[in-house]
């Protein structure tokens, strides 16, 4: 069943539709805009009937949760999934996609620009592209290649539809209405953060603008039944290893930290060695001890982090709580998959290096009713977009991405 706002949005979405215009759904991520996206393409498709198939655009590491969605929410729209090798892609597009027999097709942008050319032969009632902030270069090969595509819609979704200036947004609308977004010079002249002005006038008209044509929820307004968040910063004290292993790095540079010509590369590179040596030591050379290399009590003790986490593992697996356990290195997720393994705890990984396929099955385990998984190993970038991992309660942020 859709929430109230959910459904706003779609009412929404379909009031664009009717006065032909193109839209930016910029709810804040966790709202379901994915699942308001399929709500209007099977109310256009299913319900309005338009002959006309739709063209969804979507990261590759969400490709099989956009398809999962699909059918689940919606059974009755026919998807195609357009991905895999050359002679793949080809395959479908010969037996499904030119037959016609189909109501949307879901693919990644590595696709789009590989099979450019096919999909130019077509005319799409919507397009819909997932995660649009990486439209804000309007010179970028997906953003003209997306252009040059034959579509009469165009929805674009995004929790975060400014990551750095306000020229992104310009990007956006510029894709969205490119003729009367054609020039940005005077969009950056109205506001040109680095000069420090902005043109009031301008941003009213602004304001104006993107209250008609971009929808924007956030959490805090729209779910008020959901309890509030409990985040726990926890500042640990060092292991002997790791004192040691920090005054080493501190001396190996204090030169050139003290040095007048220390550049913010040298500083931030004493900075990463720091940050490690506070992950664990033994992402040092010769820090672990050994050979032989054994797993055992010493891959807590000799980390302070570790020993905390260890005590709170333990905790929260007799209360029967289970866990996405998230670290910035993927070296840091070598050494608590060792100690995992060590302790007896079911998990699962997930990667930069992971395959789609092992992240969809990883994900249906985990999330399987009477999984045995206890623990969920993630870095941060590979596993913050596109994973929906209901089955845990609790986050455990090993180190901040900063």
């Amino acid at each position: 069943v859709m929430r109230d706002y959910q459904l706003e949005g779609l009412n929404w979405m379909i009031s664009l539709h009717a006065r032909g215009l193109n839209g930016i759904l910029a709810d804040e991520m966790g709202l379901g805009k994915t699942l308001q996206s399929i709500s209007l393409l099977g109310y256009l498709s299913l319900i309005e009937r338009e002959p006309a198939p739709h063209l969804v655009v979507v990261p590759l590491t969400v490709l099989g949760n956009w398809c999962k969605e699909i059918e689940r929410w919606c059974p009755g729209l026919r998807a195609v999934r357009l991905h895999g090798n050359k002679d793949e892609r080809r395959y479908i597009i010969e037996t499904q996609v030119a037959a016609g027999n189909f109501h949307v097709l879901v693919t990644t942008y590595e696709c789009v620009a590989s099979e450019a050319t096919a999909l130019r032969k077509l005319r799409w009632r919507f397009l819909v592209v997932d995660e649009a902030h990486r439209l804000k270069n309007e010179e970028s090969k997906l953003s003209v290649i997306l252009r040059s595509i034959k579509v009469t819609n165009r929805l674009l979704l995004t929790g975060t539809p400014i990551q750095n200036n306000l020229h992104e947004l310009w990007a956006l609308l510029n894709f969205l209405f490119p003729d009367i977004f054609n020039t940005s010079e005077p969009f950056d002249r109205s506001f040109d953060s680095k000069a420090g002005h902005v043109s009031v006038s301008s941003l009213d008209r602004l304001q104006r603008l993107l209250q008609g044509v971009m929808l924007r929820r956030l959490k805090a307004e729209v779910e008020k039944g959901l309890p509030p968040k409990k985040e726990v910063k926890l500042f640990l004290p060092l292991s002997p290893m790791q004192a040691d292993w920090y005054r080493r790095v501190l001396l190996r540079d204090l030169s050139g930290l003290e040095s007048s010509k220390a550049g913010g590369t040298a500083i931030h590179n004493v900075v990463m060695h720091l940050r490690k040596v506070c992950n664990h030591p033994y992402l040092f050379e010769g820090a672990e001890p050994g050979p032989p290399f054994v797993e055992g009590e010493h891959l807590v003790t000799n980390c302070g982090k570790l020993v905390v986490v260890d005590k709170l593992l333990k905790r929260l697996k007799a209360a029967g709580h289970r866990v996405l356990l998230f670290t910035t290195m993927a070296k840091v997720l070598d050494i608590l998959e060792d100690y995992l393994r060590w302790r007896d705890y079911a998990y699962c990984r997930l990667d930069g290096s992971t395959s789609t396929a092992d992240r969809e099955r990883m994900m249906s385990e985990y999330n399987a009713h009477n999984s045995n998984k206890f623990v969920f190993l993630l870095s941060t970038r590979a596993g913050g977009l596109g994973i929906n991992l209901t089955g845990a309660d609790t986050v455990v942020l090993y180190d901040s991405d900063w």
